[in-house]
């Protein structure tokens, strides 16, 4: 004959087995701790990303608008000329300067670069735009 006993158990002792350790709770606040300031960190720089993007984008539309209109107002051979273009509350600063394209002398053309200068977080940023015009007198 065999003789099988069962211990009944209390259901505290079940209760206390469903929930998280001291040190598992722990970890898990560590762990935290460790990977919210990555990700917000990650965050921030994406958005100061973004931001420089949208700023480029909008300083290369400027410099086209400019190089455009200087060359249908004909004075783009004029050089050193200067500008400011308020967008959304950033200054985006131009300049148009002229040199003499050298690749090819029998073409006698000029090269026009308009140049847009902006900040994003404090760094200065430049975006040039140019194209190729005929020398004044032909």
């Amino acid at each position: 004959m065999t003789l099988i006993t069962t211990i009944a158990r209390s259901p505290a002792f079940n209760r206390r087995r469903g929930g998280f350790t001291l040190v598992e709770a722990l970890v898990a606040v560590l762990f935290m701790a460790i990977v919210i300031p990555v990700a917000l960190s990650a965050l921030r720089v994406a958005s100061m990303a973004g931001e420089a993007g949208q700023r480029r984008l909008v300083a290369a539309r400027i410099a086209n608008r400019v190089l455009n209109d200087l060359k249908v107002e004909n004075q783009l051979q004029g050089g050193g000329q200067r500008g400011v273009v308020q967008e959304k509350g950033v200054a985006y600063v131009w300049t148009e300067k002229n040199t003499p394209w050298t690749q090819d002398q029998m073409a006698r053309m000029v090269l026009s670069t308009v140049s847009v200068q902006y900040n994003v977080a404090g760094r200065l940023c430049n975006v040039e735009l140019s194209t190729l015009t005929p020398q004044p007198g032909q």
